[in-house]
């Protein structure tokens, strides 16, 4: 096993400027560096780092972000950047373990996302949440006040459907204006978010993550996948029975192209 196979992966593993070193080990799947690290570890991760004002780009990624990194070299120089990637998804998790990395543990991003509010609830640090529909956000923004009334919104956001572009960055901007928030929840689906959270990042100068359907699961929106099934490697198959229509390109073909990339770099990583 190689956590930390070269300059660029040392790179990868941000240490957030709160008075003492957090490093996490990496593990190369495909060519997408990953963490080692655990959910519980993730979460108290991101606090320090919102604590200390870490300017960084936080990806939940899975077999599906493995796929599209081999086919747009763009995204792929995305994810190889300085930021974090954890590994939401079981099939990242399980070649991580296969390689030799018997740490390695899913962070699910639904799962991080509330976690991670628990705590912003308990240490009065103030999210923003970015993306989905205006409906969405204020069910979202309803139910997690309901659920810890210590929790302070800093704001919401839903932007017009458009390409990521310099004018699409301002206007997210504007939308934050003087709102202050700790960290911001980008909610915009793959590949999308991870630009606009890197970008998002750079120039707030806090912790911005994505975290695709998590919005709409807490906020009632879409049904999530009951728990035995997250927990049993397959909850892709139940999101793509759900809606075949739209995710079948993103499961059918981007598993067999995450298994190509798997036994591309399988002796380099292993």
């Amino acid at each position: 096993m190689n956590t930390d196979q070269n300059a660029d992966d040392a790179s990868y593993s941000i240490v957030p400027s709160v008075g003492h070193s957090v490093h996490f080990g990496v593990h190369r799947v495909g060519n997408v560096p990953f963490c080692v690290t655990n959910i519980d570890a993730a979460v108290n991760w991101l606090t320090a780092a919102a604590k200390g004002q870490s300017a960084v780009s936080v990806r939940l990624a899975n077999a599906y972000c493995v796929a599209l990194a081999e086919e747009d070299p763009v995204y792929g120089d995305l994810l190889r950047r300085a930021g974090v990637n954890f590994p939401d998804g079981t099939p990242v998790v399980w070649t991580m373990r296969a390689q030799g990395n018997a740490a390695a543990r899913r962070v699910r991003g639904p799962s991080f996302f509330i976690r991670a509010i628990e705590e912003q609830a308990a240490t009065g640090l103030r999210p923003f949440f970015l993306g989905a529909s205006g409906e969405t956000l204020d069910l979202l923004t309803s139910v997690m006040t309901g659920a810890h009334p210590d929790l302070d919104i800093a704001g919401s956001y839903s932007p017009p459907f458009a390409p990521v572009s310099d004018e699409y960055i301002d206007d997210c901007l504007n939308a934050i204006g003087t709102a202050a928030p700790d960290l911001v929840w980008v909610g915009l689906g793959t590949p999308k978010q991870d630009f606009v959270s890197t970008a998002l990042a750079e120039r707030l100068g806090i912790p911005c993550i994505g975290v695709g359907a998590a919005f709409d699961f807490a906020a009632g929106t879409v049904r999530e996948a009951p728990k035995f099934i997250q927990n049993s490697g397959f909850e892709w198959a139940y999101r793509f029975a759900s809606e075949p229509r739209r995710l079948w390109r993103r499961y059918l073909v981007g598993n067999l192209s995450f298994l190509g990339a798997v036994k591309r770099y399988w002796r380099v990583n292993a």
